[in-house]
């Protein structure tokens, strides 16, 4: 991998990572595109630079994460998560992290899920507003619909915002929970894939890591502003179109 192409790759995984269009899917979908193969260090390439993604939700709301009522909820959000991806890291990295075929069908399963599901939903007036006011339950059920994005291709941040819309809390506050959420989340994965890999790196890995890092960082930064902003006004059918867009324009360049 070049440094061009660990810049390339940074910039779509800071674009991609908290809009529900699935980061990994289209980082997949991109290395195939560029000629990259799907060797052991680049789909720990993929897993890995999300941490730039991650430090740019920390430097934005570094404040909530010395909320102790946020804490909790995010604990108990990230706990289904957390033991369903451990049991199945070996299936995940194995036989769904570069198949082009499974982003595919997700993305397109995903952006008629997004579609469908604005037409069907309305918001309470009821709905929870806040962080703190999310209950336990709720907090559980959002980590569980996070579970279904170990499937590349279905989206994180896509799988807890509809989520978040289903149980009961209002569009800022789910995009806003799924920022947090994402930084336990993608700790741990970072955390265990490096347990796991980090001996077999190189020194040129290393650096191509520190420019996808970096370059994520500083592009997520203005992804969550845009994200936050867009929300507030509009529904997430535009990102359900582009899903399907892109799963068509990835289909032709890959087959």
């Amino acid at each position: 991998m070049s440094i061009f192409d660990a810049l390339l790759l940074g910039v779509v995984e800071g674009v991609t990572e908290f809009l529900p269009v699935s980061s990994t899917g289209h980082l997949i979908l991109l290395s195939t595109a560029l000629g990259l193969g799907q060797t052991d260090f680049q789909k720990s390439f993929e897993i890995i630079i999300q941490l730039g993604a991650i430090a740019a939700v920390f430097c934005l709301y570094w404040k909530s994460f010395l909320d102790v009522e946020i804490l909790k909820r995010l604990l108990v959000a990230f706990i289904p998560t957390g033991i369903i991806g451990l049991m199945l890291y070996s299936v995940i990295k194995t036989y769904l992290i570069g198949n082009n075929a499974v982003v595919l069908w997700a993305l397109v399963l995903g952006g008629v899920a997004l579609i469908v599901f604005e037409y069907l939903h309305t918001e309470s007036e009821s709905a929870v507003s806040s962080s703190t006011q999310i209950s336990f339950k709720q907090s559980a059920l959002i980590g569980l619909f996070q579970a279904i994005a170990i499937v590349p291709g279905v989206s994180r941040s896509g799988a807890t915002i509809l989520g978040g819309l289903l149980v009961g809390l209002k569009r800022t506050t789910i995009v806003e929970f799924s920022f947090l959420l994402a930084v336990p989340t993608m700790l741990a994965a970072v955390g265990f894939d490096l347990f796991k890999n980090i001996s077999s790196f190189s020194n040129s890995d290393f650096t191509v890591l520190a420019v996808g890092f970096v370059a994520a960082f500083v592009v997520a930064l203005l992804a969550i502003k845009f994200l936050l902003q867009f929300v507030r006004t509009h529904t997430f059918v535009p990102f359900g179109i582009y899903r399907i867009l892109a799963a068509l324009v990835f289909w032709f360049m890959i087959f």
